[in-house]
């Protein structure tokens, strides 16, 4: 049982609850092999050295003989007094091993009877150790995820030759000046900080990727040469990513994968999960990602309380057999999988919580498997995907390893803490204006209205424009759901929040855009009233926005303060309605576009009542919407055994019959902002051609090109709607012609 205080880190220790004798070890000590680094031990004999408090040594000594002691690190595991501490050791290491980090962590756990349940976590930062022929003392003050008073950690390790198989960890908690509180008994675990079990499936006619020759390609001279799979990549961070099964082929469709679909084939064909924290991910390779050009890669699993347990690769773009492709494959599995271990892109780290300090030129220029290799630039030289290649060493940066190994049990294992952070408060400085902005880029955002109604889902318009009509090239994601624009809401009670969007999809190819005298702006709409931490606009009253852009060149431009009023409901209709539209499985169902999993039926079925009963109220624009857009396209589930793809064929006539509303009530000015009209009637398009009748498909985008053609619309913002308009005449022609 725990003890009466409730703190694993008070009380006597209780020595018969782990032995003292040598752990178990793994076949791979038995022959002095290291099993992360892959080579022989050569840590050097001799006399022991004295390191300066804080410094971390191993004695490898160029020119030494043979090894004769192992490295003091790794995971070890004790009970005292109702209690479990998972222990993490990361002090020394050896040549071509992971690169020494100077701290040591743990997480306690509390038991009794045949349960466990996760108490909190600690880490000291660069303690200092001292080493003797016999052993290894680390010391130093903890920070803890709960209030404590034995603050100094005390961790004494025996020095354990090569022949023999390491010794317990004795880990004892004190109470400055040297009051000794709980002690733990820790047999040795692993070499691994931490242990992942990894199922892969694939779709019919996606081959995975197996491994990469890294001297296949020019590298830099402090990367050498290795065989890398997915799981050695890991292990060279200090994880273990053991492949659990066997890798399932699934049935695949020639139409792309919905957000909703891949998320209900995790939930059918992921043997491992479950809505629980718990060191198991599962990753797709699926064919291709619906709806958008460039996406890699996706962490869809973003979305419910039990988070980042799923993500997905699409073989459609990321195949081939030549080294430069299988070098970005390998690139972009690690970082699907470096989600999920919440690990955010390089240039998001200082949104995170707890944050972490960005690299240079705002993360643009670490070299790290989180970053894209098109948005490497650093502060001197040239950028680019060819600069990165040439100058990245495979590896995780130091703070990554850091978050890895040493982070928070529930900040880091999959299906606690949600992606990013374990909550969505931000700094509001983080969107200050930098003090001077010669990028010649400007950023405005704003919205259709002042004011909303208690409820009405908040759409905002994105801006980026030149200001220098000689010319600037940069990327063209604008939308916040590709994560280098972000929003902040500074919400009436003085909150201030970041919108995370639900899913996590990587467009890891290069898009540059070219905005000049003839082309001086792009456009984006996003829909930001519901995200990962659920409905973002949930009261009445003034809310504060701004937005934040991340250049190709590493330049952060902030659009001006965006103010909107969501307004009290004044009748019973207006609570109503209100109940019906922020339900969380309506926010998710809007932020989807729609959805058939049987997770959102209440959802569905609450957009359908005001479809239904309040057909005439401008909150059914939003309805009609949703149920259009999924109606006008397919719905894939897998079968339990995966072997059958079931597919709800598209229903054009009933996304004619709700598109059809949308259009003319937002023609009118009555209902969606003019972007989103843009998408609905090229998707009622798309459902007249899908029921044969491609005249009444070209009418409906003839009439698209009236509404924006008139002096209201600038004239490049015409010229891109007239070249969407013709695009988009062509593909239904090709696919529903004769």
């Amino acid at each position: 049982m725990p003890t009466a205080s409730g703190d694993p880190t008070t009380g006597t220790a209780d020595f018969s609850a782990a032995p003292l004798a040598d752990a178990a070890v793994p076949d791979e000590w038995d022959n002095g092999q290291d099993a992360i680094s892959g080579q022989n031990s050569t840590e050097a004999s001799g006399e022991e050295q004295q390191p300066t408090a804080g410094e971390a040594t191993t004695n490898a000594v160029p020119g030494a003989p043979a090894p004769v002691h192992r490295p003091t690190r790794g995971r070890y595991r004790g009970n005292s007094g109702g209690y479990e501490l998972d222990l993490r050791v990361d002090v020394d290491s050896v040549p071509g091993g992971p690169k020494v980090l100077r701290k040591a962590s743990g997480d306690f756990f509390s038991t009794g009877g045949g349960t466990k349940a996760y108490f909190g976590s600690f880490v000291v930062d660069a303690p200092t150790v001292s080493w003797t022929a016999t052993r290894v003392v680390i010391t130093g003050v903890a920070d803890y995820t709960w209030e404590t008073a034995h603050v100094v950690v005390r961790i004494t390790i025996p020095r354990s030759r090569i022949n023999q198989r390491p010794g317990a960890a004795t880990v004892e908690f004190l109470r400055p000046p040297s009051q000794l509180g709980a002690t733990y008994v820790c047999p040795y675990v692993s070499p691994y900080f931490r242990t992942v079990e990894w199922e892969q499936d694939s779709v019919t006619g996606a081959v995975p990727f197996l491994s990469y020759d890294t001297a296949s390609l020019p590298q830099p001279a402090n990367s050498p040469a290795r065989i890398l799979t997915v799981p050695r990549a890991y292990a060279e961070a200090g994880i273990e990513l053991l492949v659990s099964g066997t890798a399932n082929v699934i049935a695949n469709s020639q139409n792309g994968w919905t957000n909703t679909e891949l998320h209900g084939a995790m939930e059918t064909n992921f043997s491992l999960w479950s809505n629980a924290p718990q060191w198991k991910l599962w990753l797709l390779v699926a064919s291709s990602y619906e709806g958008m050009a460039g996406v890699r890669g996706i962490m869809f699993d973003a979305a419910d309380a039990f988070q980042r347990q799923g993500c997905a690769v699409f073989y459609d773009l990321i195949q081939g057999g030549d080294p430069e492709t299988q070098r970005s494959m390998l690139r972009t599995y690690v970082h699907e999988l470096g989600h999920s271990f919440n690990l955010l892109h390089s240039w998001q780290k200082n949104l995170a919580k707890p944050p972490a300090p960005l690299g240079g030129n705002n993360g643009f220029a670490d070299l790290s498997w989180m970053n894209y290799p098109q948005n490497y630039q650093p502060l001197n030289g040239n950028g680019g995907a060819a600069a990165y290649w040439g100058a990245f060493p495979f590896q995780f940066t130091d703070n990554e390893q850091n978050h890895l190994r040493h982070g928070f049990y529930r900040n880091v294992i999959m299906g606690a803490n949600a992606f990013g952070a374990g909550a969505a408060d931000i700094e509001p400085e983080l969107f200050d204006e930098p003090l001077t902005d010669e990028s010649g880029l400007r950023l405005d955002l704003r919205a259709d209205k002042n004011a909303f109604s208690f409820g009405e889902p908040v759409v905002v318009e994105l801006k980026l424009e030149t200001t220098d009509l000689r010319g600037r090239s940069t990327h063209n994601h604008l939308h916040p759901d590709d994560e280098l624009v972000n929003v902040a809401i500074r919400q009436p009670s003085g909150r201030t929040v970041l919108y995370r969007p639900l899913l996590r999809r990587c467009v890891d190819q290069d898009q540059t855009v070219r905005l000049d005298a003839s082309r001086p702006a792009i456009y984006s709409s996003a829909y930001i009233g519901y995200g990962r931490d659920g409905h973002y606009f949930q009261q009445p009253g003034t809310y504060q926005l701004r937005a934040a852009y991340l250049a190709s060149d590493g330049s952060r431009i902030v659009s001006p303060v965006l103010r909107l009023n969501v307004r009290h409901p004044v009748s019973q209709t207006d609570n109503q309605l209100a109940e019906l539209m922020m339900g969380e499985e309506q926010g998710k169902i809007l932020a989807l576009r729609g959805s058939d999993s049987p997770s959102l039926r209440s959802g569905n079925d609450a957009l359908q009542e005001i479809i239904d009963q309040h057909g005439t109220h401008p909150f059914a624009v939003y309805a009609r919407l949703a149920k259009g857009l999924n109606f006008e396209h397919e719905y894939k589930s897998l079968s339990p055994d995966k072997s059958e793809l079931t597919v709800r064929p598209p229903d054009p006539k009933s996304g004619i019959e709700q598109l059809t509303q949308v259009v003319k009530v937002s023609e009118q000015g009555n209902g969606v902002d003019n972007l989103t009209l843009n998408l609905a009637t090229r998707r009622l398009a798309r459902a007249y051609a899908r029921q044969g009748d491609l005249e009444e498909a070209n009418s409906t985008l003839d009439r698209l090109m009236r509404h924006f053609d008139t002096p209201a619309f600038k004239p490049y913002v015409v010229d891109a709607v007239r070249d969407q308009v013709d695009t988009t005449k062509a593909r239904l022609t090709a696919e529903f012609g004769d």
